[in-house]
């Protein structure tokens, strides 16, 4: 057996210690190992598998940065009747929205090709609207939607039924899906029938679930905001790029 006090057995593989830094998703990592496109400590390395200590320098080759540069991140104020990803039957994608007539404002055109391989960073149910995130940049995927992430999330939801401190105080705390512990969420009542939720996680149908299990019936629900990015006064079915100045 190894004795973990050596050095070789702190070594890590280079991809998942390039994600962990957010250079890029480890998918990207390996694609720019395998094109030589990354340096540690200054020398290239091509062998996908390689293992380094986590404190080696990692740069990426120009080719990288500039690849990277062409990635974009889409922010879509989903209606109701859309799903997030591939479409289903009888449901059309919110990805057939990215179109140049809905683009808020206008704007240049983007150069051709660029809104290929969009794909959404989490999900936003058929039934619901607001904030949905699409993005080819796998730095703000695994932001979003990678092990561990804790990025948080606003939504304002109507429901139906009666709303005490004692149902709030569940759905702050202590409820649980598929048998696993929900994670402590931030609920206020704004007005009557009106909940702000303030999640760090997204199971499947999370709210609507939560809110059956105090005897709350959801009515409509809407994201406004992923982490420090605000859906604003972006109109339904409209969508505009995210600005270098924000950040999730």
């Amino acid at each position: 057996m190894s004795d973990p006090r050596h050095p070789a057995a702190r070594k890590e593989r280079l991809s998942k210690i390039m994600a962990a830094r957010g250079l890029c998703s480890r998918r990207e990592a390996d694609q720019y190992i395998e094109r030589g496109w990354v340096l540690v400590d200054g020398k290239p390395v091509t062998a996908l598998g390689t293992r380094i200590h986590p404190e080696q320098e990692i740069r990426l080759a120009p080719q990288a940065r500039r690849r990277q540069g062409r990635r974009i991140t889409v922010l879509l104020n989903k209606p109701v009747g859309y799903v997030s990803g591939q479409p289903e039957p009888g449901h059309r994608s919110a990805r057939e929205l990215i179109r140049p007539r809905n683009r808020r404002g206008g704007g240049p055109p983007l150069p051709p090709g660029l809104l290929r391989g969009l794909a959404p960073a989490g999900r936003l149910d058929i039934d619901s609207q607001g904030l949905l995130v699409l993005t080819s940049d796998g730095r703000v995927a695994r932001r979003l939607v990678g092990p561990g992430s804790g990025v948080e999330k606003e939504y304002l939801v109507r429901v139906a039924g009666p709303v005490d401190e004692a149902r709030l105080a569940r759905l702050r705390h202590g409820l649980a899906l598929d048998g696993r512990p929900l994670r402590p969420a931030r609920v206020t009542e704004l007005q009557p029938g009106l909940l702000q939720f303030i999640l760090t996680e997204g199971r499947k149908r999370q709210i609507r679930r939560m809110c059956e299990l105090v005897g709350l019936r959801v009515t409509a629900l809407k994201r406004v905001r992923i982490g420090g990015v605000r859906l604003g006064g972006l109109g339904e079915g409209r969508w505009r790029l995210l600005r270098p100045d924000e950040r999730f």
